[in-house]
């Protein structure tokens, strides 16, 4: 069992694959930010909303062709932490005919600023995520 004062904080994403279709040109970034020790993936969980609406877990595939499973990587790699609504919840968010990935990860990278907050008694009470269209929906607003 992980020591929580030693954790960083933990986020999750749930990527859509509009039609299924994934190529998979983004794993070996995601391994690299692993190898890196910037993350640990907990879970990661692959779902499909089938066009009758109904959400079904999804094989880790093979992207590429080349024969190989593309995440044998993580294979396996479930913290228990995602449940069956957390499942239906994502599944809420997609287009019939397309999968997602459900991703929960540490960020080891503040694991040791996190420590040092805790130990100051400091605690997060708040948090969130500006989406990049967001962002770039200001900054051009403020260009004149």
């Amino acid at each position: 069992m992980a020591d929580a004062d030693g954790m960083g904080p933990i986020d999750f994403l749930v990527i859509e694959f509009p039609g299924s279709r994934m190529t998979g040109e983004g794993l070996p970034l995601l391994v690299d930010l692993v190898d890196r020790g910037i993350i640990r993936v907990l879970d990661l969980l692959f779902v499909k909303k089938n066009l009758d609406g109904s959400v079904e877990g999804a094989q880790i595939a093979d992207f590429d062709g080349d024969g190989t499973l593309d995440l044998a990587v993580f294979e396996g790699a479930s913290s228990g932490l995602l449940q069956q609504d957390d499942i239906d919840e994502a599944g809420t968010a997609l287009e019939a005919g397309s999968s997602a990935a459900i991703l929960v990860y540490e960020n080891t990278w503040a694991a040791p600023l996190a420590s040092a907050l805790r130990r100051g008694g400091a605690q997060l009470v708040a948090g969130g995520r500006i989406p990049v269209q967001a962002v770039l929906a200001a900054l051009e607003a403020t260009e004149v």
